[in-house]
């Protein structure tokens, strides 16, 4: 083989054993040489399985003596079944861990094993990487019949809704529809949009719904492949993807994407030109993964002030991106004291992950004088070697050994010692505790 492919016997061997990669001058070799075809040596996800694989292992769970590289890659040549096996169980302790932790009463036994359509809903969005490219060709086409611009969006969404599909779009006031920001009734053909949004939610809502009417079988192509378990996540993906369609109606990918790669990623300016809002654009950004006109893989997170996470989408493998958002370290918290204000910050994770996060406040309608102060954190984040890609991250000294603030998943995950903000014992070690010496934290002397 080694003088087939005009290569040496030692470089085989290290292709065999998983040392190096299959380049494309190799792969274009072997196909002419022995009439193989190319796709049968490439295992599609080959390269997220070993992603969740090494994710899988930073789990403090296995923080000593774990597998390398080479084990885990031949792992999944030699042992695929296992390796599957090894995730499926690792999948299912971590859902069991979450779920104790956040029980406020002791479950039926049940109640434990649950996955909720929401889990179900966030998986199906990461394995196609935040990003639908049906979807994306189908507000395209509209785009491209349309032909309309920023400034007149609202008024060609309204006609185009009218002239094809007979729907009429009014306003109702807050004692028709209560808080509801859109009520679309399919038999009667009417949409009432709530007063209380602003021009930019107008007419994603608008977009949302002309998604649902005019992408239907695309929407259902999407919800047939992710064969939810159960009836009652139906609905919430089909919310869901026909946010998408709208996201990417009113900022389409191509113009998008040369938009934030000029601006270096300028949330605001990128509203702006858009007409979007700021937690519109953000979570945009986290779908620009097209193959061949990639953007920076971001994570996007939205906090109340209470910590709770709302909304999650995730194109990574990051851990912070999948169970983060209740360190008070991390800046997303310190953003709701700060109103309309962006704070870059690099961070760091226990096991040394290490991202690059902006956040920002995000304002919800309000409906009257109780429902005042209802802002929410928003947080975006990437893996810190694309922050020289990202503006905000331009005024930081990236040699500082200071630069990284240091941050956990939360209390009961994190095993960094000697913390002040430590809320809770953690489930992963036992920190040492003497009665005559008190430390910084009631859990630690």
């Amino acid at each position: 083989m080694a003088a087939t492919l005009a290569v040496s016997t030692a470089y085989i061997n290290l292709l065999e054993n998983n040392q190096r990669s299959l380049s494309v001058q190799m792969l274009v070799k072997l196909t002419e040489s022995y009439g193989v075809d190319w796709r049968d040596l490439l295992k599609e996800d080959g390269g997220a399985r070993l992603a969740d694989l090494r994710q899988a292992l930073r789990d403090p769970l296995f923080r000593e003596n774990g597998p390398d590289l080479q084990e885990l890659r031949s792992s999944l040549d030699h042992a695929p079944g296992l390796a599957d096996a090894f995730l499926t169980l690792h999948g299912a302790y971590r859902q069991l861990l979450e779920k104790m932790m956040w029980q406020k009463s002791k479950p039926r036994e049940t109640e434990l094993i649950i996955t909720s359509p929401e889990s179900t809903i966030h998986d199906f969005f990461r394995r196609n990487r935040n990003h639908f490219p049906e979807l994306e060709s189908a507000a395209e086409k509209i785009r491209y019949d349309v032909a309309f611009s920023v400034d007149d969006t609202y008024g060609m969404l309204k006609s185009r809704l009218s002239q094809r599909f007979g729907v009429t779009i009014r306003l109702g006031t807050i004692a028709e529809i209560g808080d509801s920001l859109r009520i679309y009734d399919g038999s009667e053909r009417v949409l009432v949009l709530s007063e209380a949004l602003d021009h930019q939610n107008r007419v994603f809502q608008i977009a949302h719904v002309l998604g649902l009417i005019e992408a239907t079988d695309t929407i259902a192509l999407y919800m047939e492949r992710a064969a939810l378990p159960e009836a009652r996540g139906h609905a919430r993906l089909q919310a869901e993807l026909a946010n998408y369609f709208a996201a990417a109606l009113m900022m389409p990918y191509e113009d998008f994407l040369s938009a934030a790669e000029t601006s270096k990623y300028d949330l605001d300016l990128l509203a702006a030109r858009f007409g979007a809002s700021y937690e519109q654009v953000a979570h945009r950004l986290t779908t620009m993964q097209r193959e061949g006109a990639l953007g920076v893989p971001f994570f996007f997170l939205r906090v109340d002030r209470a910590g709770n996470v709302s909304k999650r989408f995730n194109a990574t493998s990051f851990m912070l991106a999948e169970h983060g958002g209740a360190c008070p370290r991390w800046d997303v918290h310190a953003a709701l004291r700060t109103p309309d204000v962006t704070l870059p910050q690099f961070v760091e994770l226990p096991d040394g992950e290490r991202f690059f996060t902006i956040s920002r406040t995000a304002n919800r309608p309000v409906f009257h004088r109780a429902a005042q102060d209802r802002r929410l954190a928003v947080a975006l984040g990437c893996e810190a070697r694309h922050a020289q890609r990202i503006g905000y991250a331009q005024s930081f000294k990236l040699d500082d050994p200071d630069l990284y603030a240091p941050i956990g998943i939360n209390c009961h995950l994190c095993p960094r010692k000697s913390c002040a903000l430590r809320a809770h014992q953690p489930l992963v070690m036992d920190l040492p505790l003497e009665i005559g010496r008190r430390g910084s934290t009631r859990y630690e002397s």
